[in-house]
């Protein structure tokens, strides 16, 4: 008996024919103006849906560590001018991905470069 290769395309999932069905949490109103986009217009948007809660997810972070009054140790490899209630980020900039020690100053988030994500990281 002889087996046959079966390929998978591992990279994205596979398509039905059928529209996606929008999660329930979300307004109609919603759904009918993003049915209304381009496939090239959906993914800007997504791209943009997934940074804007990646900020504001890191954004309540930030808030809830400023209501921390503990001192915690400092990482080695903080930089002296970072804060030590600095979290690290990660921002894409022309598909490639960094990360940045962020922090908040007052009604400000502030950032500096730390490094490249690797491949493997």
């Amino acid at each position: 008996m002889q087996s046959a290769a079966v390929l998978v395309n591992t990279r994205r999932p596979l398509m039905s024919y059928e529209p996606p069905t929008p999660p329930a949490e979300l307004p109609t109103e919603t759904v009918d103006i993003l049915n209304g986009f381009s496939p090239d217009q959906l993914q800007d948007i997504a791209r943009y849906a997934e940074a804007l809660a990646e900020h504001k997810g890191r954004r309540a972070r930030l808030e809830e560590e400023s209501d921390d009054d503990e001192i915690e140790e400092r990482p080695d490899d903080l930089p002296d001018n970072v804060p030590t209630k600095a979290t690290i980020t990660i921002k894409e900039i022309n598909d490639n991905r960094y990360y940045y020690w962020q922090w908040r100053e007052g009604d400000k988030i502030k950032s500096k470069y730390k490094g490249p994500v690797k491949s493997n990281d």
